[in-house]
């Protein structure tokens, strides 16, 4: 089962949408200079289980686009069934990974994903140099462009 660390609303990580955000336990990436070290340990946060994400989407109807997560693809199996619960909520989805690739079983659930490992030498999604990708799984089109200033 899914852990979550932290639940927040975002505007920023998902451009043009109101996203309920994930930050999942257990990461087992480690990337160096990673912002989320303190969420590593798997055994820390709450249970993630369908049940609960579809009651918080209705402490949220109306407000919300989306459902970002921030890891959770090592789980793959518990990561579907959430993702499955926000789409027939009628939201998109998205998924933060450190992977170059997001694990191909979670692609047709998933609306938009971010791939690639933290570099500090080559910064975030607001960079123009950075390894990282914001991707809309549709038709593969890379919007990285959307978060530079």
């Amino acid at each position: 089962m899914l852990r979550f660390v932290r639940e927040d609303v975002v505007w920023q990580e998902v451009p043009h949408e109101v996203s309920l955000a994930y930050t999942i336990a257990g990461c087992p990436l480690r990337c160096p200079g990673c912002h989320s070290a303190d969420t590593w340990n798997a055994r820390q946060g709450r249970a993630l289980s369908p049940a609960y994400l579809q009651r918080r989407l209705g402490d949220y109807a109306g407000l919300l686009s989306c459902v970002l997560f921030f890891g959770g693809e090592w789980q793959t199996a518990a990561l579907l069934d959430c993702l499955r619960t926000a789409r027939a909520a009628g939201l998109k989805t998205c998924l933060y990974t450190g992977l170059e690739e997001a694990p191909a079983a979670l692609l047709p659930e998933l609306t938009f994903v971010k791939t690639g490992a933290w570099r500090r030498e080559r910064g975030g999604l607001d960079c123009p140099d950075t390894n990282q990708r914001f991707i809309r799984t549709a038709d593969g089109a890379v919007l990285n462009h959307l978060f530079w200033r």
